[in-house]
């Protein structure tokens, strides 16, 4: 059974209430005085105290999406990567594979759109990750069949699969509701994790002689997505949102490379590459890389980026991350543009995320059209 499937919850369910009705049996079996009898009774709580705690735990995992393989809540990676090499004819090979379709209960295509499994092989890093494509309707319409369209790229926190954006976030959904009633231009939206190699956090940053997950993000992924599909390559056509270290990736995304992401949200975001036992040495030792990895710094030492950029954060119940976003404004300079989004109160997980997507989708797309 999987970490977050209802099957679990279920067993571990039915085996807590057959613990707590065992512990009731016996109690009056072990209420007795002595040293036997009361670790008796202790034992008895402790049995009583996982079985509830192990409930707990994974419904709350399966809520907000913390871990989603057995492998990430033993510290391992649930995906491999590996190196492809060219064929040697001259010609590589398409850098995105659809690997099928992923039921998402939207409904039929060619009103409500469709999610695509798909795997992404760099070929400027070499890099490997696999993830979902929503495709909007008008994709499969027989008078849009030329058109182009712009392109979101929406990443997960870190640990984090991709399909969380999709069972946690909702993110396909909101995007095919928001389409289908007109609140926003149809549009492709990829979903992917931050992680581009198995068993390390790399932050979203080029490691100098290590994985180059920024210019995965800024290169290959682009590749990829006109490899496969039709997409709108005018200038800043592109968005980027994430939450929590994909945040940190998308707004990084767009201040780096703006002549490609043109806005991009960050909800409850890191502004700043930490680096931790997960992350291992992200810059070599260098001042300069670390604090160009740093957002805040880059507002405040090089020249503003043309881009627009919405951060969110709750006042109560996300303080750390609602001071840096205030901070991180208070350095904008023309031409970038800031814009906050701000929730009275609510916590860093996929329930407050879950809320913010469908603004920040049409934020994005406001944002996107007001520069074509």
């Amino acid at each position: 059974m999987g970490l977050t499937s209802p099957e679990l919850l279920m067993v571990l369910g039915v085996i807590a209430l057959a613990v707590i009705a065992l512990v009731l049996w016996l109690w009056p079996r072990v209420a007795r005085k002595g040293p036997l009898a009361f670790a008796s009774r202790l034992g008895l709580l402790l049995v009583t105290q996982v079985g509830i705690l192990a409930v707990l735990l994974v419904a709350a995992n399966s809520e907000y999406g913390f871990y989603s393989t057995w492998k990430e809540l033993l510290g391992q990676n649930s995906r491999k990567q590996t190196l492809q090499t060219g064929s040697g004819n001259g010609k590589r090979p398409p850098a995105l594979t659809v690997k099928g379709q992923e039921p998402v209960g939207l409904g039929r295509k060619e009103k409500a759109g469709q999610v695509d499994r798909i795997e992404i092989r760099g070929p400027v890093t070499g890099l490997s990750m696999d993830g979902f494509a929503y495709l909007p309707p008008q994709y499969f319409q027989k008078e849009h069949e030329k058109d182009t369209f712009p392109v979101i790229v929406s990443i997960t926190g870190q640990p984090g699969q991709s399909i969380n954006l999709i069972t946690k976030a909702k993110v396909p959904q909101a995007a095919s509701k928001a389409m289908m009633a007109k609140e926003m231009r149809p549009a492709i939206v990829l979903m992917l994790r931050p992680s581009v190699v198995a068993d390390r956090d790399t932050n979203c940053t080029d490691v100098p002689g290590g994985p180059q997950a920024l210019t995965f993000f800024n290169q290959d992924v682009p590749i990829a997505a006109n490899d496969a599909y039709r997409v709108d390559n005018t200038r800043g056509s592109w968005g980027a949102v994430g939450n929590s270290t994909g945040g940190y990736c998308a707004l990084n995304m767009a201040m780096t490379n703006p002549a490609r992401y043109g806005a991009a949200a960050g909800l409850s975001a890191d502004l700043f590459a930490r680096q931790d036992r997960d992350t291992g040495d992200l810059y070599a030792g260098s001042k300069q890389l670390r604090n160009e990895s740093d957002l805040i710094w880059r507002l405040e030492h090089m020249p503003p980026p043309p881009v627009s950029l919405l951060l969110a954060a709750s006042e109560k119940g996300e303080e750390k991350y609602y001071a840096q976003m205030r901070k991180f404004a208070g350095k904008a300079k023309a031409p970038t543009k800031i814009e906050k989004l701000v929730r009275e109160e609510g916590g860093h997980n996929f329930v407050t995320w879950r809320d913010e997507y469908p603004v920040v989708l049409r934020w994005l797309d406001k944002e996107l059209a007001a520069r074509r």
